[in-house]
């Protein structure tokens, strides 16, 4: 049975010699720059083409050929670029086919449910003749269907972070076997809060795998990571300096939020093709129904996804959008990372986003793999400091509407009728529509929730969109051919009042000129006339002073310094710069920079100096500032005291073999009783390390290959449950009931006969002689 070690030994050492040669001859005399010159495997070669790849993209040509070398790879690149195809063409490469025996050998994490489905479609069309096996790990579904999932022994694990951590724990999965590992999207991964999963699920797998590690932007939190978790990791970075698709329009219109709905109401119907599919990135998941519903009631075919959504809706709902049942599609910012929506041509943020990698991402949804698309964005008063920080994360300088030269990046306002037009019509569905009108209740009160909870913008953009003029801001092109002078008027007008100050206090309002508080405001008045003519004087020049034709170009004197702890430093600085550098030891030689960049990276050196240059936190999203919002406490009801806003903290915690400390939800014993329900014995797998050391037990199918087998031999008890079974058939065949009952009968009547048959009259006699 078993097999001989010195010839598994050598075939092991045999193996990468072969795939060597193989892949040098692969690559000889092939074209340069495609996919035949990466020295491919048949079947996987073979794939590719079936799934119509014909010329790698940049981010595949730089970053294939790298993990083929079995170096741990940092990737950055922007969303739409085949980041997909960068890791698991180098996986069907290395796992050549498929391993009855081995067990799950690459591990594929992903940050949601529809993003790990996406990958398995993707995994099943571009591995098809690889014959390797896959399972799906998500949350929402079946524990039973995984467990038997993870029994059938596969090669490769897609899998959600929180659903693997649970069914790990379940079945104690060790996962030692597995040699590939890719965390895609990690950026999200850490976001979204799995990073104690993530640690997890690290400390279940071997030492010697090879990590690959895609993302579109490269956090602090990130980074610590990779230098933590990968081996002199190599980072490689695409389309850094143009961090929008060359193909992406943008436009953005200044409107209120509670006119939001006329002016997306608006887009749908007359700005948006028809045949268009559009995605629409709300806030919350109440403003997903309610608009959901909203746009339902006004004729616009329209679908909703959000993640407390059930898992069968949600894969409804997007397969109706994919599948062109319905042109618009209401999401979360679940579905701004990773999602592949064929042929989708814009996207509206109904929400303006509070950061500016996630208006990448969301408009990453459009203009991919060479195609157009036009990304369009309602921007609220309270948003404007975050549209500021987004120019300056993208290194763009915004565009008012009036000195416009085009559309594209053009911040402009939606014109008043319009927006008359389109609430007039919403005003009559919600006065019909009781249910309607309560979601919309829903959703303001999330509104206000979500205002309170998102990061705040930076401050200098604050003051720079106290000084920007939203009201002397034009029409927005898309809507100046058609609404000009009469609706800029009416602008204008409406501007001039709100900007309207009386020059009268409020003692003064409605009062005649003998009343006594009028009077005195008056003499007030006259009073401070001068004062008051001072002032306007004084702040006119200064505003003269800090214009470009000033007439000063130096002014004499200075500040008499004040004393305080700052004065300390600045005069130590002073002394450093006068210090004597003839006679001065610096800590690091003069030349420390020139040879450290000359230097080999062959300590992780490169990565720390690529790393420092890749990463851009314009709103802070290392570890301190995403526990931050964990830490603030709110009041339990229930419990009478303040309490953390994750609600984990008063919940058991558990320790796994890794050491760490999980929480006890995981641990329910549900693997236990599948076993039971499924009449698996725990001595097929107690006996056998492989069992644990692979993942999964051996398969339990009358066709599987190899594998322990369940004992045919029956025990003492099985053999007498046949036995009684079998006693209890024969016994119903020939009539054994019928037989039973009328023996019942019988003996119904003698106990009758026996209690009143004879006892009975003997006590009547006795009665009628006393009487």
């Amino acid at each position: 049975m078993g097999s001989n070690p010195t010839s598994g030994s050598s075939a092991m050492n045999v193996e990468p010699d072969t795939r060597e040669m193989v892949r040098a001859q692969n690559k000889k005399k092939k074209k340069s720059g495609g996919f035949q010159s990466m020295g491919l495997s048949y079947p996987v070669f073979k794939g590719i083409m079936k799934k119509g790849y014909k010329v790698p993209t940049p981010i595949q040509r730089k970053t294939i050929p790298v993990i083929l070398d079995g170096k741990d790879v940092v990737a950055m690149a922007r969303t739409g670029s085949g980041k997909t195809a960068c890791f698991l063409i180098p996986m069907f490469e290395r796992l050549k086919t498929r391993s009855a025996q081995t067990g799950a050998r690459a591990l594929v994490l992903s940050p949601t449910r529809e993003l790990a489905l996406q990958t398995m479609k993707f995994t099943k069309e571009l591995g098809k003749f690889t014959g390797l096996r896959t399972a799906l790990i998500l949350g929402g579904d079946k524990m039973e269907d995984q467990f038997a999932a993870l029994h059938e022994n596969p090669d490769i694990i897609i899998a959600t972070p929180g659903r693997l951590v649970h069914v790990a724990v379940e079945m104690n999965l060790r996962l030692q076997s597995v040699e590939y590992v890719v965390f895609d999207e990690a950026d999200r991964l850490f976001e979204m809060g799995f990073a104690e999963q993530l640690q997890e699920i690290i400390g279940r797998l071997p030492g010697g795998h090879q990590t690959v590690l895609f993302s579109a932007t490269l956090p602090k939190l990130l980074v610590e990571f990779a230098r933590a978790g990968l081996t002199e990791p190599v980072l490689i970075r695409l389309d850094v300096d143009a961090k929008l698709n060359e193909q992406l329009k943008t436009a953005f219109f200044v409107a209120r939020e509670d006119t939001k709905a006329a002016v997306l109401l608006h887009l749908l119907r007359t700005v948006v093709r028809p045949q268009d599919q559009t995605v629409v990135f709300v806030a919350t998941k109440h403003h997903a129904e309610y608009l959901s519903e909203l746009l339902t009631t006004q004729g616009v075919s329209c679908t909703h996804i959000y993640s407390a959504l059930d898992q069968t809706a949600r894969k409804i709902n997007l397969a109706k959008f994919t599948h062109g049942k319905c042109s618009t599609l209401i999401v979360t910012d679940l579905a701004a990372r990773g999602l592949d929506i064929p042929l989708l041509d814009n996207v509206i943020n109904y929400s303006f986003p509070a950061k500016g990698k996630l208006f990448l991402h969301r408009v990453g949804r459009v203009a991919r793999a060479g195609r157009s698309g036009t990304a369009y964005s309602l921007v609220a008063p309270d948003e404007v400091p975050y549209l500021l920080d987004l120019h300056l994360f993208l290194g763009r300088a915004l565009t008012p509407a009036p000195r416009a030269g085009g559309t594209d990046g053009v911040l402009g306002r939606v014109p008043q009728s319009v927006v008359d037009d389109e609430e007039g019509g919403l005003r009559s569905t919600l006065a019909a529509a009781l249910e309607l009108r309560g979601l919309g209740r829903v959703a303001d009160n999330a509104q206000q929730q979500y205002v309170r909870s998102r990061p705040a913008p930076s401050p200098e953009s604050i003051k720079r969109a106290k000084e920007l003029d939203l009201a002397g801001l034009g029409l927005h092109p898309l809507f100046s051919s058609r609404f000009e002078e009469k609706e800029l008027q009416r602008l204008k007008l409406v501007d001039s009042i709100k900007s309207y100050r009386s020059r009268t206090t409020i003692f003064e309002i409605n009062a005649s000129s003998r009343d006594l508080s009028s009077q005195v405001m008056r003499a007030k008045r006259q009073k401070d006339r001068k004062a008051i003519a001072s002032f306007q004087q004084g702040w006119q020049g200064r505003l003269a002073a800090a214009s470009p034709g000033n007439v000063f170009t130096e002014v004499m004197g200075r500040k008499r310094q004040q004393p305080g702890p700052n004065r300390g430093a600045k005069r130590r600085r002073e002394e450093a710069r006068r210090r004597d550098q003839e006679f001065y030891i610096p800590y690091r030689p003069k030349d420390f920079d020139s040879e450290r960049g000359l230097s080999i990276g062959g300590d992780g050196g490169a990565f720390e100096q690529q790393v420092a240059g890749a990463v851009l936190d314009l709103m802070g999203d290392e570890a301190q500032n995403l526990t931050r919002g964990r830490q603030q406490l709110k009041w339990d009801r229930k419990k009478k005291r303040f309490v953390g806003q994750s609600g984990q903290e008063d919940k058991k915690k558990i320790k796994t073999e890794s050491g760490r400390y999980i929480s006890s939800s995981y641990k329910r014993d549900l693997y236990q009783k599948w076993k039971q329900k499924q009449k698996i014995d725990d001595r097929d797998s107690e006996d056998e390390g492989t069992s644990h050391q692979r993942g999964a037990s051996q398969p339990r199918t009358p066709g599987a290959p190899a594998g322990r087998m369940r004992s045919e031999l029956k025990t003492k008890q099985q053999i007498l449950k046949q036995r009684r079974r079998a006693q209890k058939l024969r016994f119903l065949q020939r009539g054994g009931l019928k037989q039973l009952s009328a023996r019942n009968r019988r003996r119904a009547q003698e106990l009758q006969r026996a209690a009143f048959g004879r006892g009975a009259p003997a006590k009547k006699g006795k009665m009628r002689k006393r009487m």
